[in-house]
Order: C-alpha cells, then structure tokens, then sequence
C-alpha cells in the first residue's frame, strides 16, 4: 500500500503558488477560477457523499447521477443515461461536449459507486480541518468533483470551446456488473473513438526524503479468477497412499496451490487464493463467495475446491501463467483428478506503454509551468484494477488525476480538500493544451 501524507505538509504543499509566468493567459484564468470556486466545489462533493451510492443501492447510483447530470448540462455537455438492468446494475452516465472537429478527442472516466452499501455505518461526510471523512470522498466522488472544477474553469478561460471532451462515469467500478461485455460494452466504444483517456481515481502518493510526493500512474494490472475443483475416490482413511485408493482430493488440491507458489512468481505478477474447502462434499454457492464442506477425519476426502485471483502487467503474462496453471493441474497424484477454470468477467491490464509515458511527460510539462514537482512513474503493483483498463488496448491513457485520499475502501476514508483543487489545476491545464493540438489521424 503507497505510504501517505500528513494533513499539516500536505496543506503546505498544495499552496504553492503556481509559476504564473510560465502559464498562459488563459492557464492562470484557470487557475483563478478554481481557486474562487473552492466553498462551491467542496459543499457540491459534500452533497455527493451525503447520498448513498453503494453499487448495488440502484435508487442511490441514481441519485447520484441525478445531482451529477445539471453540472455537466450547465457547462454545455448533453448527458446519456445507458441503462444496465441487463447487467444486474444501476447504469452509466455519459456527458459529451462537441468542439473543434480537428481538436483531439479526450475521454474522462471516473465512476458513481462506492464499496458502502446503505447498511453501512459510514454515510456521512466529515470535515476534519484539510481532511475531510466520507464514503467516495476520494474513490471516485473526489475524482468526479476534480473533474467538474476543472471543467468550470476552462468554460470561464475560454478553452472548452474547442475542446472534445466525453465523460464517462460508471455505476458499478467496484463490483462490476455482468456479463462484462454488456457491462463495459458502451465504455470500450468510447475508447475506440478517443486520443487519450484520462482516469480520475484517486492520486498516488508516496513518502520521499522531503515529504510526499505525486507520483504518476501510466499502468494498472489486471484482475481475474480462477478455480480449481479435484475429486478423489472416497475411502477409508486407513487405505490412503494404497494404489487402490491414492492420496484424496485435499492433498491433491494442497499440492497444486503450494506448486503455484513456488513456480508461479513473475515480474508484476501476483497470485492468490482466496477460498477454500474440501471433504467428503465441497460447495459453492451461486455467487462463488462462499464454500460449505462436510466431512470426517476418518474418510479420504472425496472433493476439494478453491478460488483465487491472478493479477498480470499483460495480456501476454496472463496467457503464459495461465498455461503455467494448467500444466500443474495436470499432473494429479494418483487417484485424484483436478480441474482449472478461469473466469471471463475480469478486468484487462493496462500495460505501460510509449503513448502513455508520453501523456505523463505532457502533465510533467504542465507540473514545470505550475511550479510543482515532475511526477516519476508509480510502480504498478501498487494500484488496483481500474475501468481504464478496459479501454487501454485503444487509446493512450493516464491514470490518477483524482485526488489525494487515505483509507480507501475502509470506513476511515478520507480525502484531501486542497489536493482536489490542485489536480483539479492540473488537470484544466492538461486537457485545454491536449484540446488545442490536431488529431493525429487515428
């Protein structure tokens, strides 16, 4: 987990003054308009908290969509609901604005959902000097608030005009809806139609020798699952090791995960399991989340199951340890047979690319002007999967332009409230020069 910044530095950080000189007329507008329009993006992010939007509370997604939809309407976006019923999900909402057709075609993900269902006990938002308490504060209410200050700006400096700009916020980031090709079917399609896509989830931070620094994120690995299933012929434990008998469904299950310890270690590559049971029966339940065995110390063990994820840099890391996978799931000890299944509903990785070290080095430009320190390249190990994902066999993309957070996906979340209008600069900044330069042909 990336170490984080105390409240006190942070605040000193975050109020430096930007390098005016360095920036255009237009780009200090910017930054004066988000600026005065502090108290008003901080008690609209407020309001957002206050409304529940767990992913599977569909009224409260809504709801959220529906404080969300007049800020993009006022700036001169038409707005799409794209319903998911068929999905198991509340749905998206995308706002576009048309400018220039020349201009490049920027897409803006963030999403409306939280981890906090209504049976939470964390609802509410909190003010704590520069923090301030609430579910999706900073994952991803922040990120959609940095992205509406930003836009707000550049609407008031001029530079919106021109500018391609789709916004697409999804209802079900954190628990995805399935199948995942109706789920993020409409996202992908956007993707294909974009120069660069800008994700706003949280920042990433870590500890440096004078404080925290920003980091940058140009890569997210991927997240899917997998089961093993074994059977083995049922005996009396006394017969176990006999020809006859073999050795049961648990030591062979046993035997596989520990191989896939010991063999499976790869650069970025991590591989979990995450449930397990096995006995004289082993179920799992529709939603595979939860496992009932039966059994006796006395009788070899007739089936054992597990379930874990795999976490890759790239697609070709995935099929080459997924073979890796089946190759020692083949090799049951006697009497034993075993299985391996992989899901399909998993997220893509992003891997890093030129393209997307080339976005870093224009935000890197726009950190110079700005007076803020160059932002090195996170360590993609140490981010999560994230709807970007889906659309990086597409599009150049950037990660972490939401902003500074601790405590995501606990009831201790918290976000930064300087740090918001800082990435919200950044931001601004980023996407009018993006805006203003030619398509390139794609």
């Amino acid at each position: 987990m990336l170490r984080r910044f105390s409240t006190a530095f942070a605040a000193l950080c975050l109020s430096a003054t930007p390098a005016q000189a360095a920036l255009t007329r237009a780009e200090q507008a910017m930054v004066r308009t988000i600026d005065a329009e502090q108290a008003r993006t901080t008690s609209m992010l407020e309001r957002w908290v206050d409304q529940n939007s767990g992913t599977m509370n569909v009224a409260g997604v809504r709801a959220v969509r529906d404080l969300v939809d007049p800020e993009f309407k006022v700036l001169g976006f038409t707005t799409e609901w794209i319903d998911m019923k068929a999905a198991g999900r509340a749905g998206h909402l995308v706002a576009r604005h048309n400018g220039s057709k020349a201009s490049k075609r920027l897409l803006l993900i963030a999403h409306l959902d939280t981890v906090f269902e209504p049976d939470s006990p964390f609802q509410r938002w909190e003010r704590q000097g520069d923090m301030a308490r609430g579910p999706g504060g900073g994952d991803d209410k922040g990120g959609i608030a940095v992205i509406v200050a930003a836009l707000r700006a550049m609407k008031a400096a001029g530079t919106l005009d021109r500018a391609n700009i789709t916004v697409f916020l999804t209802g079900d980031e954190e628990d995805s809806g399935n199948p995942i090709t109706i789920a993020r079917r409409d996202l992908i399609a956007e993707g294909k139609k974009a120069d660069a896509a800008l994700d706003f989830e949280d920042l990433a931070q870590d500890d440096g020798q004078n404080g925290p620094v920003d980091l940058g994120s140009i890569a997210r690995r991927s997240a899917g699952s997998w089961t093993v299933k074994v059977t083995g012929r049922s005996a009396h434990s006394s017969g176990i090791g006999n020809p006859g008998v073999g050795y049961g469904a648990i030591y062979e299950l046993a035997r596989i995960l520990d191989t896939f310890r010991r063999e499976l270690p790869d650069d970025k590559l991590t591989y979990n399991v995450g449930l397990i049971g096995g006995g004289q029966s082993a179920d799992l339940d529709e939603g595979r989340i939860r496992l009932q065995a039966t059994g006796k110390t006395n009788i070899v063990a007739a089936t054992a199951v597990a379930r874990g994820d795999l976490r890759a840099i790239s697609q070709e890391q995935i099929e080459r340890t997924r073979a890796k996978m089946r190759a020692i799931v083949a090799q049951s000890l006697p009497g034993a047979k075993a299985e391996i299944s992989f899901d399909e509903d998993g997220y893509p990785p992003m891997p890093p690319t030129a393209g997307n070290r080339a976005l870093l080095g224009r935000l890197n430009a726009v950190n110079r002007d700005m007076g803020l320190a160059e932002m090195t390249e996170l360590d993609p190990a140490k981010r999560g999967a994230g709807d970007i994902s889906f659309v990086a066999a597409d599009v150049d993309g950037l990660v972490g332009l939401g902003p500074g957070s601790v405590g995501s996906h606990t009831p201790n979340e918290a976000v930064n409230v300087p740090s918001i209008f800082k990435q919200a600069k950044r931001a601004a900044i980023l996407m009018s020069r993006l805006a203003a330069e030619p398509r390139s042909g794609r």
